[in-house]
């Protein structure tokens, strides 16, 4: 087979970025894909979002602005001062890498080829390089393929390395774009298809091998232990009344918990801990594998669970905010575990001993469920349920679920499968009516005072199919001390790796973070280009569990304004 060269991706980022239509990038992206189908290996497809890793494997280069720098002063003898003074006037190391890459390349007596094998080997590299003499190693394998790279092609790489590609491809044009490539004549259907195989494996590489052998191949994938997959999401209830609608009669109701979503996995002597958002969290429960290895029988298993975080002294459930630190602490393990131990209440089996669970009906997995999780109290139980057919036990076991200081319940169809990814009806959550919204920051300014130096006021953004539309600022919400929750101080942290633009006192940030945010009502307003501005605004919580496809969407915005 003859090798692909890089050069081929460049060209496909520089025409997916010279259109901001989707049915374009679309069909730009198909005709690509037939060509990778022929000549590349199925992984590379990682490439066309910048990446090297499936979506959910969360290891990162581990590359910043500063070794990059020292990479391409490398790769083209040029000084670290030379490149600040640039980057100075450019403001983009990927634009400064192509220009000295050019001026090399020019001075060459001939030109050196760079294969996509070569800088995807380079780049998977960087993920197992650690310990002394690290630093050397990486700035070595990125001036490596630098030193070979044309102009364009360095400032690809460079791109890539610092998560910055720029070519804006969504989930959806990738999923649509497969579908027009190896199914023209069927691509409705199949982009349901593809979009379920997706949901199921959480990577490209999976669904594409598929779609290229064609429709039985695409039915194949399904879920398997270690592997994330989206999971099923409620629907909102109004009341009691509209819970019974959607589920019908009888339903299950168990208590909604205020933690976080996570799926359990187990294959053979192998646990793996993941959450809604697909992210690898097994490191940071230790604790909750132990608890399981020693309560849960089988020899392979996905378990869909909510982790509660309690008070070790009085015992206390603590809400999401508390236990959303261990999601994303990597350091001091051992000290949260004991600071903050969690409980786990199991609600679904989805796969068990070699065999998928997501056809079988609910009241059956149920079963299933009671019979291999024991119950251990403040460590791990079944999730609370009961089954009724009656408004008033319904109505009572709401109460009840709000006195014990759960967020509300959550209402289940006993005779339905298990649809990922999809709010597809099957469950829906109802509780009391605090107006709320999930919502992603996209800008920030800078406070004044003891506040000065810290971003303290957010615009907040809901999203209207690929964009992100703006609906209001907020600065209230967040602490500014660390125990009493998420501080201004860490939000800084959190967004500054990802500011855009700066302006006076002002900065675009990418669309990443994503807050809990609560309000008294929306109104119209032309400030914002959603057209609506929420009144007096406050964040509840910071969900790093969560990511922007879950996040409101301008027709929920329109819904709420209309009641």
């Amino acid at each position: 087979m003859k090798e692909m060269l890089y050069f081929g991706f460049v060209e496909l980022y520089e025409k997916l970025n010279s259109t901001t239509k989707k049915l374009e990038k679309i069909s730009i992206l198909a005709d690509f894909l037939k060509e990778l189908g022929e000549k590349g290996k199925d992984e590379w497809i990682y490439l066309i979002k910048g990446r090297v890793l499936p979506e959910y494997d969360v290891r990162q280069f581990g590359i910043s602005r500063q070794l990059t720098i020292k990479a391409i002063g490398s790769a083209f003898g040029i000084k670290d001062e030379e490149i600040y003074k640039r980057l100075r006037k450019i403001g983009d190391l990927g634009e400064i890498a192509e220009e000295f890459a050019g001026k090399k390349h020019q001075s060459r007596l001939f030109s050196s080829k760079l294969y996509v094998s070569k800088v995807f080997s380079n780049l998977n590299k960087l993920f197992s390089i650690g310990g002394k003499g690290s630093v050397g190693k990486k700035i070595a394998l990125v001036s490596e393929i630098l030193g070979s790279a044309s102009g364009k092609e360095a400032k690809y790489i460079v791109r890539t390395l610092l998560e910055d590609l720029r070519v804006g491809v969504a989930d959806g044009i990738i999923k649509d774009a497969i579908a027009e490539a190896f199914f023209p004549d069927e691509k409705k259907e199949m982009e349901e298809l593809i979009e379920s195989a997706y949901d199921l494996s959480s990577d490209y590489a999976v669904v594409f091998s598929s779609a290229r052998k064609g429709k039985s191949e695409l039915k194949k994938i399904d879920i398997v232990p270690g592997r994330p997959m989206n999971v099923m999401l409620a629907v909102k209830a109004e009341d009691i009344d509209d819970a019974f609608r959607i589920c019908g009669t009888p339903l299950a109701i168990e208590y909604k918990y205020d933690g976080f979503r996570m799926l359990i996995n187990k294959d053979g002597d192998k646990y793996s801990l993941f959450t809604r958002n697909l992210e690898d969290v097994t490191k940071q429960f230790p604790d909750v594998i132990d608890v399981v290895k020693k309560n849960i029988h089988g020899e392979s298993f996905i378990l869909d669970s909510e982790v509660v975080g309690y008070d070790p002294k009085s015992k206390k459930y603590k809400p999401f905010e508390a236990v959303s630190q261990r999601i994303k602490r990597k350091h001091d393990i051992d000290k949260l575990v004991r600071e903050l131990p969690v409980e786990i209440n199991v609600f679904d089996v989805l796969y068990y001993n070699g065999k998928s669970y997501l056809s079988v009906l609910f009241k059956e997995r149920r079963k299933l469920l009671e019979k291999i999780v024991k119950k251990i109290h403040l460590k791990i139980q079944p999730a609370k349920q009961i089954i009724v057919s009656d408004k008033k036990q319904a109505e009572k076991f709401y109460e009840e679920a709000l006195k014990a200081g759960e967020e509300g319940i959550v209402v289940k169809n006993l005779n339905a499968h298990y649809r990922h990814g999809r709010k597809v009806g099957y469950i829906a959550k109802l509780k009391p009516s605090a107006k709320d919204f999930d919502l992603v920051i996209v800008g920030a300014e800078y406070g004044n005072g003891k506040r000065a130096g810290w971003l303290t006021s957010y615009i907040i953004a809901c999203k209207s199919g690929e964009k992100f539309l703006e609906i209001g600022k907020v600065s209230s919400g967040l602490k500014e001390k660390s125990e009493e929750g998420t501080t201004y101080d860490e939000m800084t942290k959190l967004l500054k790796p990802l500011i855009t633009k700066t302006g006076n006192n002002y900065v675009s940030v990418e669309p990443k973070i994503v807050v809990t945010v609560i309000y008294q009502n929306i109104q119209k307003s032309p400030s914002y280009n959603s057209g609506y501005a929420l009144r007096f605004p406050r964040i509840t919580t910071y969900r790093p569990d969560r990511k922007t496809k879950d996040i409101a969407t301008l027709e929920d915005v329109e819904r709420d304004v209309k009641k």
